[in-house]
């Protein structure tokens, strides 16, 4: 087995802006994972609010054993020794993961959807992601999507009520709102979320700072707007908690260690009667049709990464309109641009 990588920074189109930073570039590792003369690709889409870098990430394979991975069918055993690497380094472990799945799928010559169970056909709408700006350019940019039916929309600055209005000037189509844990009092996320309730928002994603659960239920007992954790969601054992103060969660690849552990957390979600979101990072096709494998398993998508840059490396999964197409290609399906 061989074991390559190497950064690539992706350009986005647009100033990228959260409650808590902004971005132009964001630097992803890129993997090929060579065995039986079949390539194989993953992806980490590294991420500083949970303490990872291209560097944490090159630093965890460079401790990768690869005798450990030389029988890709043994997937439980791969994470388990992944894992016994770090706690940590989730998005280093999504890549390995990732790539691991893609050689299973093209070995078998079956696509990842289908080698899950799903069907292609129910994969929900992905929303398009407009992020915190000054009114102009979100009216700019939301004109720009106008081929997206529906929207998400980064608030959790004092100026949330002028970007929401700005968006409404343009278009009264359904909204998904995330405040990225921007809201830090409980009657602040009360107040914003009584007033998005009145601007056509479907739900409200991560209203508070993780830790502050507690206030999070107080919030769920007086709107009647879904909650969807997003930060809160740190593994499928952390589930049963959320279930009691979230309606749905969110689930993310990259955060969350790999598509194994993801289907793990669909199931205890749905165990639990949460609905469930698959979120994604700002990451090329590799990242992005991994997760949409699992699409047709889940009630929303937020699968729109990809088409947020300008110099993806990679061809997948189409997003068409906010519709996300699947090829019946082995494994992932993606290829490289050359």
């Amino acid at each position: 087995m061989k074991l390559d990588y190497r950064r690539y920074d992706l350009k986005l189109k647009h100033t990228f802006t959260i409650s808590r930073s902004s971005r132009d570039i964001v630097p992803v590792v890129l993997l090929e994972l060579e065995k039986d003369g079949i390539t194989a690709y993953g992806e980490a889409s590294p991420n500083a609010r949970y303490n990872e870098t291209p560097e944490t990430v090159e630093t965890f394979f460079s401790l990768i054993d690869l005798e450990k991975l030389s029988d890709p069918f043994k997937i439980e055993r791969i994470n388990d020794y992944l894992d016994s690497i770090s706690d940590h380094n989730a998005s280093a472990k999504a890549a390995i993961d990732i790539a691991i799945h893609d050689w299973v799928g093209k070995r078998t010559g079956m696509p990842l959807y289908r080698y899950f169970g799903g069907e292609k056909e129910k994969a929900p709408i992905t929303t398009f992601t407009i992020g915190i700006d000054s009114p102009e350019i979100i009216v700019k940019k939301t004109r720009e999507a106008v081929e997206y039916p529906v929207l998400k929309i980064k608030v959790g600055l004092p100026n949330d009520e002028e970007i929401i209005k700005a968006v409404r000037s343009v278009t009264d189509k359904p909204l998904r709102v995330d405040a990225n844990e921007g809201w830090k009092s409980k009657e602040e996320a009360l107040e914003r979320i009584n007033w998005l309730s009145t601007q056509n928002v479907e739900f409200i994603e991560q209203p508070m700072p993780a830790a502050q659960i507690d206030d999070v239920r107080w919030l769920r007992e007086r709107v009647k707007m879904p909650i969807i954790a997003d930060e809160a969601v740190s593994s499928m054992y952390a589930i049963p908690e959320l279930a009691t103060a979230y309606d749905g969660i969110n689930i993310k690849v990259q955060k969350n260690g790999g598509l194994l552990k993801a289907r793990k957390m669909i199931y205890a979600a749905r165990v639990n009667r949460m609905k469930i979101m698959l979120g994604c990072m700002i990451e090329t096709s590799v990242g992005i049709t991994a997760a949409a494998q699992l699409s047709p398993l889940v009630d929303w998508n937020d699968l729109d990464g990809n088409v947020l840059i300008s110099n993806d490396p990679f061809r997948g999964a189409q997003n068409k309109s906010g519709h996300i197409v699947l090829n019946d290609d082995p494994g992932l399906g993606v290829t490289p641009i050359s």
